[in-house]
């Protein structure tokens, strides 16, 4: 298709067009090809700027044969044969005629209208002005046109908390993180990249600011929720007293599995595994629902608020409906990319 369209073009749109598509193309091919090393990707830049410059010499040239055309000169020996010619006798003057009528002077054919040569110049530019339309619309049309991304979900967003009446122990100080911080913290474009499942996009994120249990409202634990398709990913935070070291020797005697202990950020941590719980609500009429039940298998980071480990940590926990868990650097990843936004404050 694009042999046909170059053979049909005119000699002084082809030309110009070929001329600002091939300089183009080869200083961006030899520019990325010095800045990457890519010898071969310089060759093929360079074979642009020869084919270029072959297009440059070829219009110059025309250009030329242009600019020393001539008009052509009368045929050969006119003049001569006239002259060689015996002059003709005199002949008895004719009568004299009458003047040819309307009628007869309308019937001479009129001379033919000389043809108008194409404005080269004319053309170079209309074809440069043509290159250049093209080149703005590719520029701009994925800025005007709607993208492939029109018809995807967009991912859930953290509803705003600004309206929502802290409790008591999110005004002490250190202040405790709220859970619309926690929220705009895990929420980030790149979390799903983190888990493994870059395609999916979060269906659900929220946040809330709530107490820790049997703390009478004391102690400050908000956290945060965003769901995908595949994983749940679930961070809190503990505002008590009880460090690190204190709570993995807890977990001798509790049911968490596959504990390991690590550093995070300079801080003390610890992975372990635990089975989440399963509660039905039956919202019909005349029942209130199941029992609790053991849920799927989670994978929890507990990291300590700050590195001298004083109480209280950040918990990031993940599950799967299908009982599947991510690799350990997926914790790590996201603790690493959540937690540095969330300032270290200790109770």
């Amino acid at each position: 298709m694009l042999g046909l369209l170059l053979r049909v073009l005119p000699f002084w749109v082809r030309e110009p067009l070929l001329i600002v598509v091939g300089s183009v193309l080869g200083v961006r091919i030899l520019y990325l090809a010095f800045a990457d090393g890519a010898w071969v990707a310089a060759v093929i830049g360079a074979a642009f700027l020869v084919f270029t410059a072959v297009r440059v010499h070829t219009v110059v040239r025309v250009l030329r044969a242009r600019r020393n055309r001539t008009p052509a000169a009368p045929a050969d020996g006119a003049g001569t044969d006239s002259a060689a010619q015996p002059q003709p006798q005199p002949q008895p003057q004719p009568q004299p005629q009458a003047a040819p009528t309307p009628a007869s002077a309308a019937r001479r054919p009129a001379p033919a209208a000389q043809e108008k040569e194409p404005n080269a110049w004319g053309q170079a530019l209309a074809a440069v002005a043509v290159f250049a339309a093209l080149a703005a619309a590719v520029w701009l049309g994925p800025q005007l046109l709607p993208s492939e991304d029109a018809g995807r979900p967009r991912a859930a967003s953290c509803a705003s908390g600004e309206d929502e009446e802290l409790p008591s122990a999110y005004t002490k100080k250190p202040r405790a993180v709220t859970g619309e911080e926690l929220c705009a913290a895990l929420n980030r474009p790149g979390l799903a990249r983190l888990l493994g499942t870059p395609a999916e996009t979060a269906t659900t994120a929220s946040g809330t600011s709530g107490t820790a249990p049997l703390t009478d409202g004391k102690v400050a634990q908000p956290e945060a929720q965003v769901q995908f398709d595949t994983y749940t990913v679930n961070v809190s935070a503990t505002y008590n007293e009880l460090t690190m070291a204190q709570s993995v020797k807890l977990m001798e005697f509790g049911d968490e599995t596959d504990v390991r202990t690590l550093s995070v950020l300079g801080r003390p941590a610890v992975l372990f595994s635990d089975h989440t719980m399963r509660i039905e609500f039956d919202l019909g009429s005349g029942g209130s629902g199941g029992p609790v039940e053991q849920g799927p298998l989670a994978r929890t980071l507990s990291v300590a608020l700050d590195g001298k480990d004083r109480g209280g940590s950040y918990d990031i926990t993940v599950w799967s409906t299908s009982g599947t868990l991510p690799e350990d650097s997926a914790l790590l990843g996201i603790a690493e990319a959540v937690l540095p936004e969330l300032p270290e404050r200790t109770v």
